[in-house]
């Protein structure tokens, strides 16, 4: 069963902008953080944006003042709006849903979109 989609990837000039969707089961956003990834082959996955439930959001440094993240609890997606986007962004993006496990320990279930590719040409 999927749980996370993403849409909104590409091509694009450096400088320009993309923005990124991803719609998530409901059950699943209303309670979790939800994030987005990036992986250039070869690397590890590294945090892009994360926004909780309900708190603040949290940037990469590579990304702050370019990309905004945002979710809208009524449609339960998370969006990255990219802007003045580099070469060196050009990944697969991933969205991500941490959400708690009912119980006496702290533990997080993630929940992995299947990526959707940007590349920003120079």
């Amino acid at each position: 069963q999927v749980q996370l989609v993403e849409s909104g990837g590409g091509l694009v000039q450096a400088g320009g902008s993309l923005n990124l969707s991803c719609v998530a089961a409901e059950n699943i956003f209303r309670i979790s953080a939800m994030a987005w990834y990036r992986q250039v082959l070869g690397n590890e996955r590294e945090l892009v944006a994360r926004i909780p439930s309900d708190g603040s959001p949290k940037y990469a440094d590579f990304v702050k003042g370019r990309f905004t993240i945002s979710r809208d609890n009524a449609k339960n997606t998370v969006s990255l709006q990219m802007s003045s986007l580099k070469p060196e962004d050009t990944a697969v993006y991933y969205c991500n849903a941490a959400a708690p496990v009912p119980g006496p320990l702290i533990v997080t279930k993630n929940y992995w979109g299947e990526g959707t590719l940007v590349t920003v040409s120079s």
